[in-house]
């Protein structure tokens, strides 16, 4: 079963191809909150590569969304921008603001902090896998491997699909593999 993307992904998605060249640093900015990759100069990065007509990256799905300002914000912080906007295949479950807005008071506030670097690279990572996987690959009970060497279970309900304890609420191709937008944080077991 494929989960449909809202419309305001698909929106997005539409809007980062077709604006891609054209958006001015404001409006960039004003999509994520700053200084971002879509602003940055040509030479910045992997991710500020002009993709013309193209399916977007994963980043540029996610800079697109006005749902993942805080994600972005922290892919930045932790200088994993040209990371997700590399040729892949990967798989990323993107969590929404309201997902962010879930975990305790401050806690991202801390996690953007210079000194918790570390903290917000492992659970930023523990949302990546390597490979692309449509919503249909997933199977009922599978333990899929994350870039942090954890892994999450991915169970089958009858309200939908889900990755730990969130809800797999839409999936988007991108052109270097698969973001699937989920309800809430997954944060890597203690080690």
């Amino acid at each position: 079963m494929r989960t449909s993307s809202p419309r305001f992904l698909i929106t997005a998605a539409l809007l980062v191809v077709t604006a891609c060249g054209g958006a001015s640093s404001d409006q960039a900015a004003a999509n994520t909150g700053g200084d971002d990759a879509a602003s940055a100069p040509a030479s910045a990065g992997q991710a500020n590569v002009d993709e013309g007509n193209s399916i977007p990256n994963i980043v540029k799905v996610a800079v697109g969304s006005a749902d993942h300002t805080t994600l972005v914000a922290a892919l930045k912080a932790a200088n994993l921008v040209d990371v997700l906007a590399n040729p892949g295949p990967f798989t990323v479950f993107a969590p929404t603001n309201a997902a962010f807005d879930k975990l305790p008071a401050g806690t991202v506030d801390d996690l953007l902090k210079p000194e918790n670097l570390s903290k917000l690279k492992e659970i930023l990572q523990h949302h990546v896998t390597t490979s692309a996987l449509d919503a249909e690959s997933f199977t009922d009970g599978q333990e899929l491997g994350m870039v942090t060497a954890g892994s999450e279970k991915m169970t089958r309900k009858p309200d939908g699909l889900y990755i730990g304890a969130a809800k797999v609420v839409a999936s988007v191709r991108a052109s270097n593999g698969w973001v699937h937008v989920i309800d809430g944080v997954l944060v890597p077991a203690a080690k």
